[in-house]
């Protein structure tokens, strides 16, 4: 089990530490597994600096795709975009 540091921007700090916000969407470009953990560290991007609040939270599922690779053609993924959802 593995230990990661990402900076988190504070309005999505708020909505997972308020448990609300259940997932994160981030580029596949570090190493994690389930049952690793992952601080959040708030970053404010206008003063680009720590705000010096953190958490930490347990991976419980990674799930990691390539624009080629999904259900939809990269076309209609570059004209729309993708959303994640999360479910409770």
């Amino acid at each position: 089990m593995s230990v990661i540091k990402k900076k988190i921007w504070p309005e999505y700090f708020d909505v997972v530490a308020c448990g609300k916000k259940k997932s994160e969407l981030r580029l596949n470009d570090f190493e994690i597994k389930e049952n690793d953990t992952l601080i959040l560290e708030e970053w404010n991007p206008k003063t680009e600096s720590y705000t010096g609040r953190s958490m930490e939270k347990k991976v419980t599922h990674v799930g990691k795709f390539k624009i080629d690779e999904l259900f939809w053609p990269e076309k209609q993924i570059k004209e729309k975009g993708i959303q994640i959802i999360s479910l409770e």
